[in-house]
């Protein structure tokens, strides 16, 4: 522990309850056939009670459920346990579903503020659930590898699934979702132990290559930022590798070059200072719009004409491609979050429903970048 860090939660003093509640004392392992679980007709199960059967203070149990990383794990455990086993509904939050067959609350985390394609399947989660008169708790974090926040947030929340967008999943948190009999739906990534909903990022980079092929280039730069270390390989790698394989297949002789630079349009913009260094290629294809719209500017800052002198692509389909003129991918984001929403819904209502995997299909949008503005009928599909 570091020596600045306050002490877990669970060391401090167990506080006295209101007239009428439990007195807050440890309850030996079997004290549940003296201490009955409320139901329907018994007095509403109070954080005095969680605290009082968990052998805790009322501060652990609330840190537990709102800041498990202030609370020892095998504390936290305890209170979650304890809590569920116990039926307790924070105040004000009530029981999500009427019915184990309903959904009436659901949760999509991810990164919605850094990300304008896992804002845009958020878009699509919510439409979705306004039709179906069901709320959504929004969490605009990387879903990442916390597992004590994943885990507590069905009980302090009350919701019946959870949405994933951005990233799969840590082992740990397969596990707790398991054991936890939590719902959830995984958009945007592969998983073999979670339900899907994806795009084919593998037909998307056969297409930019076709495109470029038909166009008449022999060479090629892929911009993205470092690939990643996981397993399954990124949506990124997908793309460059089946954009390489068509490249080949279709008669590129040289390899494609990988230019690794920062995420985001300023990374764009170095990345373009780089490549006109070298050897200026016939084809810049970036990992996606915003990076692309950063290359374009980095490019146009040097005199390099677009497509005169090079021809740019980027992925995803988003507002800011339509306005630079780019030439993109477009991903059916909306779609993928309503679709992803509905697969929750259904495996809500049958929790032994085994993992489906639905896979979209993205289609090219031709604009200026590739074709000149004098000639779109140099390709199909030119806006």
């Amino acid at each position: 522990m570091n020596p600045t860090s306050p002490p877990p939660a669970d060391s401090s003093p167990t506080s006295s309850p209101p007239a009428g509640a439990n007195p807050a004392s440890p309850q030996p392992a079997d004290a549940a056939s003296q201490y009955p679980v409320p139901n329907g007709s018994a007095a509403p199960v109070t954080i005095y009670d969680v605290a009082a059967r968990a052998g805790v203070s009322i501060a652990t149990v609330s840190h537990a459920l709102n800041r498990p990383d202030r609370v020892a794990e095998a504390t936290r455990q305890r209170v979650i346990d304890t809590a569920e086993m116990l039926g307790f509904q924070p105040r004000g939050r009530g029981k999500a579903a009427s019915t184990p067959l309903e959904a009436k609350r659901i949760a999509a985390i991810g990164p919605f503020s850094r990300h304008a394609s896992a804002f845009e399947r958020l878009t699509g989660i919510l439409r979705q659930a306004a039709a179906s008169f069901v709320d959504v708790i929004v969490l605009d974090r990387p879903p990442g590898d916390d597992p004590a926040f994943l885990e507590s947030l069905r009980l302090r929340s009350r919701v019946d699934g959870i949405v994933i967008i951005g990233a799969e999943p840590s082992p740990e948190i397969y596990d707790r979702l398991e054991t936890r009999r939590i719902s959830a739906v995984l958009a945007d990534r592969p998983s073999t132990r979670l339900s899907t909903v994806t795009v084919d990022d593998q037909t998307g980079g056969r297409l930019v290559a076709e495109h470029l092929l038909q166009l008449g280039c022999r060479s090629a730069v892929f911009v993205a930022p470092p690939p990643g270390q996981s397993t399954p390989i990124t949506s990124g790698e997908v793309r460059l590798r089946s954009f390489a394989q068509a490249l080949r297949a279709g008669g590129m002789a040289s390899d494609v070059s990988w230019v690794v630079t920062s995420e985001g349009f300023e990374g764009g913009r170095l990345a373009a200072r780089q490549i006109v260094q070298e050897t200026l290629p016939d084809a810049i294809f970036g990992l996606h719009d915003q990076l692309a719209c950063g290359i374009a500017v980095g490019l146009s800052e040097l005199g390099v004409r677009l497509p005169q002198d090079v021809r740019l692509v980027g992925y995803d389909g988003t507002e800011m491609a339509a306005i630079a003129g780019l030439t993109t991918v477009r991903q059916p984001f909306q779609q993928t979050g309503a679709i992803a929403f509905d697969t929750l819904r259904s495996q809500i209502l049958d929790p032994q429903r085994p993992p489906v995997h639905i896979e979209l299909q993205p289609h090219l949008v031709v604009r200026r970048s590739t074709v000149a503005p004098d000639n779109p009928e140099q390709v199909a599909g030119a806006e």
